[in-house]
């Protein structure tokens, strides 16, 4: 029904809150209650609190569902969305309006009800979470509050609409909803098993008696103080103003921002000339303290509003968006630390602004609270994360004396240090797999997806984390043959896929890899033994790097004969004769080296093959082309020659670094190969200075960050915007460059800006990317493109000569070890005309999967890494998670193996959020089968879907593949697949509470 939600009725809630979790176990899908104890109340306002925390006034406490499922899992202070005067539909707000997949950024501001439609929905969740609390044993049935937020001027404030909105949530008695919900809850008092009647009665009818400002920006000091005074000295509400960032002024943010990696991050001064200022907020916030003690009130400043910054790379619709999350702490913290010095700790702050587990304890210990938060509840994971910051938070008799003013400054000075906020160095690469979400059996694990060679992650990840080593590098072997070079400088795509990227930093899968190597090998080498010659043919492999070692070992275990001819004294190419002994030693190498020549492939050293008419004599029927990159890449100077990277790496690695290069290196290029060699030149004797120049800065380098930040922690110093010209006299000449503004694609253009600087060079190394080996290839009939690479059929790598075949960085250019592995498997296939290797599926553990999501963990050493892992291929459930209005439903299909995902049409208002965390490239909101309430809300929108006409039939009207019919349970004449008709049947008989 297009982007506007629909409230739901007062009894749908409770009997939904009731049976789902009678049936499930879970409430809105949340699964692990956070149950308080009393030792740990706090108070203010004059009421009790049970924890400090909860949902900031934002898309987690606009619908009662949303407030619900919050305070299951640990909220008790509810900043309720803020209402204004303009609402519903008068109120345009973009869509999708939220992306949460870093730091967070949103083009909503208050409610998109209507403000009669806010009240009721904050009365029906004031009285559903009363009943919650004792008929689940939450905790007590007043131990949660409501804050109200209002904005933006006064005049709205005092309008009819407004004022009945902050009246009765002072006092709801006479207010229809708030008797209808009491009459409701009292007719049906036989559901509760808790419950009683007098536990009804007892539910207040104050709501609220605190109130939260917030101004547009630009609002004028004297129109602030106004309505603060209003609502404390006519409304005699305890108040909070809700300030902005911008009080620190431009220069400060600005800083604050580049020094925390946020320099992307755009805007100009015109919000902080436009805002309040700080040596107006100063005076107005005294006399309002004062007029608070007078009234016998309690007040205090919200810290921060949203920050707003220009929309420059097409995140979300429109010209400005507004920023929260990890980029915007530190500057809501520092203006915490500098309000709290200004006023001697007596101001009190209730804060919101990239608070997160990470964080939190040391703001409340600080004196800061209620801690209000949002971006971390729109990641994976969801409100799930309230309770262990909820956990956290427990201390006994920790009531509010003031804000500690030293602790405040600490927690400020942290914030630009602390790893958790810092962003990083590069550009966040897409966790999106290219392909659609399924309607059915969608659950995939991204780090699979992302592996080039689809390694069994998950199940190997189990079997280490068990201990069982050897059985874990069986499942590695069974797809790569070099598990000791993988497990150590694999450039690990699959990290990047990982969904704990979401909530920390990826499991650390190569580290588990490596350690499931290190401790399975003894046992798995004495196992293997030389196969027998099952084919009767055999296949040369030209060239022993990572290709060639992968075709050999594929093909000599499925049976085949196989010689790996090697023109240099050892395997192991590049990885073994070019990357330095600091990134891996010569001890991991030669165990893959022994893994691969388990199974009997002969290996000969020392030989070159340049005629492969020569081999077909020698009676070989295939032959496999690994031949490597070597072919140096070319980089004209207008004076001075410069030295290969990898002849450079390589005599670095033959003379363990004793070369004499002089004191000043510089090495020009951005690749993986440029860290490299960077990292070898500042440990070459006698260099003092290793100098990379790139005509970019890092972010936009191409190199790993894992390899760019290893450079700079061994004290490369980066020449970043520079283009080299010419080395004379012991100087690089380069030109400067300057990076472009966005394009309409979101990237970056260079220019020179006519401008040169001089670098001290003794030598001068290019890392600007090697060739393959076209002159070969043509000697040999191979049949090149204009770019002088073989053509290949991609599905076998076959060349236009048969039975030859060109793999790894041979075939496309330099590449990764783990990408070589999938052309030689690939290859090896076509050659045996089947598989040669099987998957390995994980156990699904859901109550152990369950007790994972929502937990926040660092890195654990060792294979106990793999405690932190998912499993996401055994459930997923990002898009119900971080659903904030729980629009996307995990459904138990009796008769298939994993839950079922179905989009709630009626709950959705189209934020977007669900998109940024599937691991397709789809947004579940739109492309996953959609319940539908009605058949004139299915005309409203194109998902595919169903609505229910007769639940006791299930019988339902279909949207499939753009065709539209009438189906029933029984039905065996459809074109419907099975999986959709269970899931319709299962929604009619086990989930008859989303119907209503």
């Amino acid at each position: 029904m297009g982007d506007r939600m629909s409230p739901i009725p007062f009894s749908q809630l409770v009997e939904w809150v009731l049976e789902e979790q009678q049936t499930k176990g879970t409430v809105f899908g949340i699964h692990r209650p956070y149950k308080a104890d009393a030792k740990f109340d706090r108070t203010i306002f004059g009421r009790k609190l049970e924890t400090p925390v909860g949902p900031a006034a934002g898309p987690h406490t606009q619908l009662t569902q949303n407030i619900a499922a919050a305070y299951y899992a640990g909220s008790r202070f509810f900043e309720l969305k803020t209402v204004q005067i303009l609402d519903g539909e008068d109120l345009p707000v973009s869509k999708p309006c939220i992306k949460a997949d870093d730091e967070c950024y949103n083009v909503e501001w208050s409610t998109e009800l209507y403000v009669p439609e806010a009240l009721d929905e904050y009365v029906k969740a004031w009285f559903l979470v009363s009943v919650m609390a004792k008929e689940f044993g939450l905790g007590a049935m007043d131990g949660f509050q409501f804050n109200m937020s209002v904005g933006y001027d006064l005049e709205g404030i005092k309008s009819a609409k407004i004022d009945n909105f902050i009246e009765t949530l002072k006092e709801a008695k006479d207010s229809e909803i708030f008797k209808s919900c009491k009459q409701y809850l009292l007719d049906h008092v036989d559901q509760f098993k808790h419950v009683t009647k007098e536990d009804i009665e007892s539910i207040s009818s104050n709501i609220c008696n605190s109130a939260t400002l917030s101004t547009l920006h630009g609002c004028p000091p004297q129109e602030i103080e106004r309505i603060a005074t209003y609502l404390m000295e006519v409304k005699g509400l305890n108040t909070f103003i809700k300030c902005n960032p911008t009080l620190l002024g431009y220069e400060f943010a600005r800083k604050t921002m580049d020094d925390m990696g946020c320099d992307y991050v755009a805007f100009g001064d015109f919000h902080f000339k436009d805002d309040l200022q700080y040596e107006d907020a100063v005076p107005m916030l005294t006399r309002l303290m004062a007029l608070a003690e007078e009234k016998k009130l309690e007040f205090g400043v919200k810290i921060t509003n949203t920050f707003p910054v220009d929309i420059k790379q097409q995140e979300l619709p429109g010209e400005e968006m507004y920023m929260s999350g990890k980029s915007l702490y530190p500057l809501s913290i520092s203006l915490a630390a500098k309000l709290t010095k200004e006023f001697g700790g007596k101001l009190r702050i209730s804060y919101s602004g990239g608070a997160d587990y990470y964080n939190i304890e040391k703001i409340v210990d600080a004196g800061i609270w209620p801690v209000t938060v949002a971006t971390t509840l729109l990641k994976p994971g969801g409100y799930q994360r309230m309770q262990q910051i909820a956990e956290l938070l427990e201390r006994e008799h920790d009531e509010f004396t003031g804000v500690d003013v030293a602790k405040s400054a600490a927690v400020a000075a942290s914030a630009v240090t602390d790893a958790h906020h810092i962003k990083a160095v590069k550009p966040l690469p897409s966790r999106k797999m290219d392909r659609p979400v399924p309607l059915v059996d969608c659950f995939v694990a991204p780090c699979k997806e992302g592996c080039p060679i689809h390694q069994d992650i998950t199940a190997y990840m189990q079997l280490a984390g068990q201990g069982k080593y050897e059985e874990a590098l069986k499942v590695i072997t069974e797809k790569n043959p070099l598990p000791f070079i993988t497990g150590t400088i694999c450039a690990h795509n699959c990290m990047s896929k990982c969904t704990r990227n979401f909530y920390e930093e990826p499991v650390h899968i190569r580290e588990v890899k490596l350690a499931a190597a290190e401790g399975g090998f003894d046992s798995l080498i004495k196992e293997l033994k030389p196969t027998d010659d099952a084919y009767g043919k055999k296949t040369a492999v030209i060239g022993g790097g990572p290709a060639g070692m992968s075709a050999a070992y594929f093909l000599s275990r499925a049976g085949m004969k196989v010689t790996v001819f090697e023109k240099k004294d050892s395997l192991g190419g590049v990885v073994k004769h070019v990357i330095p002994g600091f990134r891996i030693p010569d001890s991991s190498i030669e165990n893959d080296v022994e893994l691969v020549k388990a199974f009997g492939a002969e290996v000969r050293l020392n030989t070159e093959v340049t005629d492969l008419d020569a081999l077909v004599k020698e009676g070989y029927d295939y032959v496999v082309l690994a031949a490597g990159a070597s072919k140096p890449g070319v980089l004209k100077l207008e004076a001075g020659e410069p030295i290969n990277a990898l002849a450079f790496l390589e005599d670095f690695k033959k003379n363990d670094g004793k070369l004499n290069i002089g004191k000043n290196v510089v090495i020009i290029g951005g690749g993986n190969t440029a860290m490299d060699t960077a990292r070898a030149a500042k440990r070459t004797e006698g260099v003092e200075h290793a100098y990379l120049v790139y005509r970019r800065t890092k972010r936009f380098m191409p190199a790993d960050e894992e390899e760019l930040v290893m450079a700079v922690e061994d004290g490369v110093e980066f020449k970043e915007l520079l283009s080299p010209v010419k080395l004379e006299n012991g100087k690089l000449l380069c030109k400067v460059i300057q990076l472009s503004d966005y394009d309409a694609s979101g990237r970056r253009g260079v220019s020179e800006t006519g401008e040169t600087v001089e670098i001290p060079a003794d030598t001068v190394i290019a890392a600007v990317g090697e060739q393959v080996p076209t002159e070969f290839y043509k000697a040999n009939g191979i049949a090149v493109n204009d770019r002088g690479r073989a053509l290949v059929n991609e599905e076998t790598l076959e060349t236009g000569r048969k039975g030859v075949y060109a793999v790894g960085d041979g075939l496309y250019g330099p590449a990764t070890v783990v990408e070589a592995i999938r052309d030689a498997k690939l290859a090896a296939e076509a050659i045996l005309g089947k598989s040669v290797a099987k998957d390995f599926e994980e156990e699904t553990d859901s109550e152990g999967i369950y007790a994972r999501r929502g937990i926040l963990m660092d890195e654990q050493k060792g294979a106990v890494e793999s405690g932190r892992c998912l499993t996401c291929a055994g459930i997923c459930e990002n898009c119900v998670e971080v659903c904030p209005n729980r629009a996307n439903i995990s459904v138990v299909v009796p008769g298939m193996e994993k839950h079922q995902i179905i989009h709630v049409d009626y709950m959705c208002n189209e934020c977007g959020n669900c998109k940024s965390f599937c691991p397709y490239s789809s947004a579940p909101y739109l492309d996953k089968f959609t319940l539908f309430a009605s058949e004139a809300d299915m005309a409203n929108s194109k998902n595919q879907g169903f609505v229910v006409l007769d639940r006791e039939t299930a019988e339902c009207k279909v949207r499939y593949l753009g065709n539209e019919f009438v189906w029933k349970s029984g039905d065996q004449n459809s074109d419907l697949p099975d999986g959709l008709k269970k899931i319709m049947e299962t929604v009619c008989k086990d989930y008859g509470y989303l119907l209503g």
